[in-house]
């Protein structure tokens, strides 16, 4: 089975336009399969896959006529795992303006790694996607709300991966993910010189979720000074396996203004590094698993339809809390996301310091129109 990823009908509007499209993504996440799909769709097309040395050594520091020899006369040309190839940007750029009759397709396992080697040369010349692990959007378009609803917790545990959803829900897959894919980019960088440290930190950030996070705290936690804390959480957001989340505020008396949430994009992942797979009813962690669930949904959401607005969640010192802002042209919504409440509750503090803002509950009742924009 082939579940249409939704940014595909969003790829085939920007082909042929004179641009690089460029796809990031985590490894596993269907990069491959996508531009397949894509492929089968135009049979003028070709594809090369970087991970292959001789691919490699074929597109690295040649010229234009060299590279256009090499990809050949096929209309639309993929190439797969882009970021292997050194000076892969200054190629690109060469075939665009050298054959801009030939549309390039490139994806990248590492987005820290693709966008730094690509962003110069390429400015003004490409389009940028990115592909996550399924979102619930993705997955209605293949099974009923009401299987959806049914599965929730088992998403929730084992997460979207691909293989993990089409395969079966299995922890030695998320083990294998999270061991041999999830840091492999992350290791290669020059900067990561203590893996374990890196452990220890994702460990502590797993254990997190749904929290504010506190740099110093970490540094002190995981051994290291609070440069390196942020150096590596920039990193592990960069290759897709977490994002922040900044406070909301108006400089109001009491507010938090400083600190920030980290969630997971996938909670298979965040449940494999803290080595626990148990049904919901015997954990101690579905408040927090159930808020990283909806507000990554959300993410996945608002990035595969292009929607850019701010971001925030809102808190007090006294723990009065909303979960969740979005601001866009200028307008706020707050929404308060519970996983066993059918009344919403904002804080008073809330109501009198911003009382244009509305604010409504997610929960398990409503939470697919939410996280699908409905």
């Amino acid at each position: 089975m082939v579940i249409k990823r939704v940014i595909q009908d969003r790829i085939e509007k920007d082909l042929f336009k004179g641009r690089v499209i460029v796809i990031y993504g985590p490894r596993r996440s269907g990069k491959t399969t996508l531009i397949r799909q894509l492929q089968k769709k135009y049979n003028d097309s070709s594809y090369f896959n970087c991970d292959e040395p001789e691919v490699k050594k074929a597109l690295e520091n040649k010229g234009s006529k060299e590279l256009k020899e090499y990809v050949g006369d096929k209309k639309l040309v993929f190439i797969d795992e882009a970021q292997r190839v050194e000076n892969i940007g200054l190629s690109l750029k060469l075939l665009v303006d050298n054959y801009p009759e030939t549309q390039i397709v490139a994806t990248g396992s590492s987005a820290f790694e693709l966008s730094n080697k690509i962003s110069e040369p390429l400015t003004g010349r490409k389009w940028e996607f990115f592909l996550y692990p399924f979102s619930l959007t993705e997955l209605l378009s293949e099974f009923s709300k009401s299987k959806i609803e049914s599965e929730i917790e088992r998403r929730i545990i084992f997460g979207n991966y691909p293989e993990v959803v089409l395969k079966g829900n299995s922890a030695e897959r998320l083990f294998e993910i999270t061991k041999s894919y999830l840091y492999k980019d992350i290791f290669e960088h020059q900067e990561i010189k203590n893996p374990e440290v890196l452990e220890k930190l994702l460990s502590a950030l797993a254990l997190q979720i749904g929290s504010e996070v506190s740099y110093n705290e970490l540094a002190n936690l995981v051994g290291v000074d609070k440069n390196t804390v942020q150096r590596y959480i920039q990193l592990l957001e960069k290759a897709f396996v977490i994002f922040r989340v900044r406070s909301f505020s108006r400089n109001k008396r009491k507010e938090i203004g400083k600190l920030r949430k980290i969630y997971f994009y996938d909670l298979g992942v965040r449940n494999a590094l803290i080595r626990n797979f148990n049904q919901l009813n015997l954990r101690n962690d579905v408040g927090a698993l159930w808020e990283n669930f909806v507000i990554s949904e959300r993410v996945k959401f608002l990035s595969n339809v292009s929607k850019d607005v701010g971001k925030y969640f809102w808190r007090t010192y006294r723990q009065e809390e909303i979960d969740w802002l979005e601001e866009e042209g200028g307008i706020i919504n707050g929404y308060e996301i519970k996983w066993k409440r059918d009344k919403l509750k904002v804080p008073k503090q809330f109501r009198k310091l911003y009382p244009e803002i509305a604010v409504k509950l997610i929960n398990k009742d409503n939470f697919i129109d939410f996280v699908s924009g409905k």
